[in-house]
């Protein structure tokens, strides 16, 4: 049985409390949503017992009195971005977001699109997005943003990018991922706001990280090391000492601009600025929820583990710099914490070296190695039939269903044919059935097959399972893990030397 050690409900009750303080204080308040605002599958592994969806929940009891702008990077639509977590670019996570929303019954005002400089497939998707009955808006990159206060106010600043009308007391600006220009699209309606003669404040709904833990507490550290792309380093805040005598932590990013945001902040309103430090602008009630610290440490540090194979993996794939994992390795050092401290790593490298053995081949064995709830690990190699993926799927069912291992959930027949149909019908070079053939074959053979139907029923046991992989998954079996729930991760080699099916 998983462990908890966050009570989701005391946070959602006192997070929302908060967030009606700062909205009383205004007549409009731009609320910077960071991190995920639906699917905050980070917050959820770092905090047992988190609801990943927790943040659009409490958004939803205030629906009534709130609408979302959601910012996209023009630059992120132009070179397909993709969102990890999901598999999907950013501008189709931004039409799946609007559906969310919408389900909701949250109004989505609009959708913006930042440092827009006519980028074609930026046009592509705003055309798209139009003639689907969306308001769509673009911002031009401010030159000297943000530290060119003069500038950024002048009529070459926010003067120039257009307002976007809004009409309730909350408005939520989101986006799909970072640097998605959520602060300046805030600042900028500020600017428009002031000068309509409404009174109107900022304010952050921060999630990482918790200004009132530790610096060095691993749920911070963890924040980092999901950041190391945007070389986000945790800080102690010393404007909020300074102020209030308080230690709380930020992170650079937030410290090295706050001094301007306050500026530009205080000459948009002509008052002097309520916050004095960047803390202040946060929104932040998460530490209140955490109800067993040693558990929520825990899964920190099995994040950062996780992290690190990610960030790993993405520079085999061309996706991250050297200063990034050298930075996760860094990480890795301060908190004391190696790869094979993630429990399914050792199982899978020594069951694909044995059979390595066995076959007396030099050649890389992909196997995948699952941790069961109860701790049990279960392994799946590739065989001529199927992936490591398929594999450890079916045999990970079995065993939750107490079904024997000699006993075949899927007619070898069956799977043949499956087979002769990829390569034969539809070219593909190659035959080795994936998780979501496995997966499709296994559902309709439990229509029949009442053994089949035990392990099918199994399924949903495989939420929160943890996995590796000795090799790169391809795009395809790592999404369909993920869609089970299973958190995976996977040594940073490719499997074949085959360029395009890699």
């Amino acid at each position: 049985m998983k462990k908890v050690g966050f009570d989701i409900e005391k946070y959602l009750q006192e997070q929302s409390a908060y967030i009606l303080e700062r909205v009383e204080q205004y007549d409009k308040l731009y609320l910077e949503f960071g991190g995920k605002l639906i699917g905050d599958k980070h917050a959820k592994r770092v905090l047992p017992g988190f609801d990943e969806d927790a943040k659009i929940k409490l958004l939803n009891t205030l629906k009534d009195n709130a609408e979302i702008i959601i910012c996209v990077y023009a630059g992120d639509i132009e070179r397909n971005k993709v969102r990890e977590d999901y598999g999907i670019t950013y501008d189709q996570d931004v039409l799946r977001l609007i559906d969310e929303y919408r389900a909701y019954g949250i109004s989505v005002n609009s959708v913006l699109l930042t440092r827009y400089e006519g980028q074609p497939t930026a046009k592509v998707f705003m055309t798209k997005l139009e003639r689907s009955g969306i308001r769509v808006f673009t911002h031009s990159q401010i030159k000297g943003y943000p530290t060119n206060v003069e500038e950024v106010i002048g009529e070459e600043g926010f003067a120039k990018n257009p307002y976007i009308e809004t009409t309730k007391p909350i408005v939520v600006v989101t986006a799909p991922g970072p640097a998605s220009g959520k602060l300046a699209t805030c600042l900028n309606q500020m600017y428009h706001e002031h000068r309509l003669g409404n009174k109107v404040g900022y304010a952050k709904f921060e999630t990482f990280p918790v200004w009132n833990l530790p610096l060095k507490h691993p749920v911070n550290i963890a924040y980092e090391a999901a950041t190391v792309d945007l070389k986000d380093v945790n800080l102690i805040d010393n404007y909020h000492y300074e102020a209030y005598g308080k230690v709380a932590v930020n992170y650079n990013r937030d410290m090295e601009t706050f001094p301007v945001i306050k500026r530009i902040i205080e000459r948009i309103t002509g008052k002097e600025s309520v916050y004095q430090s960047p803390t202040d602008m946060g929104v932040n009630r998460l530490k209140s929820g955490i109800t067993d610290d040693e558990i929520v440490q825990e899964a920190a540090r099995q994040e950062i583990i996780r992290r690190s194979f990610s960030v790993e993996n993405d520079y085999k794939k061309g996706l991250a710099d050297e200063d990034s994992v050298r930075h996760m390795q860094v990480i890795l050092e301060e908190t004391n914490l190696k790869k094979e401290d993630r429990a399914p790593v050792l199982p899978a490298r020594e069951y694909a070296k044995q059979l390595q053995e066995q076959e007396g081949s030099t050649n890389l064995q992909a196997v995948i190695a699952v941790e069961l709830p109860n701790g049990e690990m279960i392994t799946g190699r590739t065989t001529k039939l199927m992936d490591a993926s398929a594999a450890a799927i079916l045999n990970s069912l079995k065993k939750l269903a107490n079904i024997s291992d000699e006993i075949k959930l899927l007619s070898p027949m069956i799977l043949e044919t499956i087979q002769r149909l990829k390569t034969d019908e539809l070219n593909s070079r190659v035959p080795t059935l994936t998780a979501n053939e496995v997966l499709i074959a296994l559902s309709i053979s439990a229509v029949t097959n009442p053994t089949s139907e035990l392990a099918y029923k199994q399924l949903p046991n495989l939420q929160d399972t943890q996995a590796h992989s000795t090799v790169i998954l391809n795009r395809e079996n790592e999404q369909t893990l993920k869609n089970l729930g299973m958190d995976v991760t996977n040594d940073p080699i490719y499997p074949t030397d085959n360029l395009f099916y890699n």
